[in-house]
């Protein structure tokens, strides 16, 4: 077992980016910890998810910028950890348990925003159960899979579309129909990419 940080780490090529380097240096500069981070990200899926409870042009278009802050703050927070060396002991406790409240958040939201809140809370149950057995595979002693096609930054960029899709519909005088859509393929990807994962995992252990 190695206790290297990154072993179980999300691959993320926005790492690399400048933006991404900008922003660490800046909040290093700071006394900021990645666990304040984590709790911002927190902040971020809860105003999204409250948007998307009353759908409008400007809730929707709102929510898609707070979904990208969301992960933006995810993103932040490991870089500043790992990075910048601020890791704590409670680090990997806090750049889990708040996706999963994030998660649920910003889908349950979004279901009720097309208009669908009971597949909002099935793509919440299936984004869990895909980050249940990615961490299932570690708890057995192999390196975390964040195989897709429904990993948490395909979700959110499928949610972020679904918002901007809706507010667009809004603007042409529709009632929106394809923020439905982009839930259902988000419910559906999410169980795809469970079974992939676990199939990833047997592999591993035969």
């Amino acid at each position: 077992m190695t206790d290297d940080p990154t072993r179980n780490r999300r691959p993320l090529a926005s790492r690399q980016t400048g933006l991404a380097r900008r922003l660490t240096e800046a909040l290093l500069r700071t006394s900021i910890t990645p666990d304040q981070i984590s709790f911002a990200g927190i902040l971020f899926a809860a105003a999204a998810g409250i948007l998307l409870l009353t759908p409008t042009i400007l809730t929707f278009l709102l929510a898609a910028l707070l979904i990208q802050l969301r992960l933006l703050a995810n993103l932040l927070d490991g870089l500043v950890a790992v990075e910048g060396g601020r890791g704590s002991r409670l680090g990997p406790l806090w750049n889990e348990a708040p996706d999963r409240v994030e998660d649920t958040l910003i889908l349950a939201g979004f279901g009720v925003a097309a208009g669908a809140p009971a597949l909002g809370l099935c793509a919440a149950l299936g984004a869990m159960f895909c980050a249940y057995i990615r961490a299932l595979g570690g708890a057995l002693g192999q390196t975390q899979t964040f195989a897709g096609p429904m990993a948490k930054q395909h979700r959110m960029a499928a949610i972020t579309l679904g918002c901007a899709l809706g507010a667009a519909e809004l603007v042409a005088g529709r009632a929106p129909v394809t923020p439905e859509i982009v839930l259902w393929v988000v419910t559906l990807g999410a169980l795809l990419t469970a079974a992939r994962r676990l199939r990833v995992i047997a592999r591993g252990l035969e």
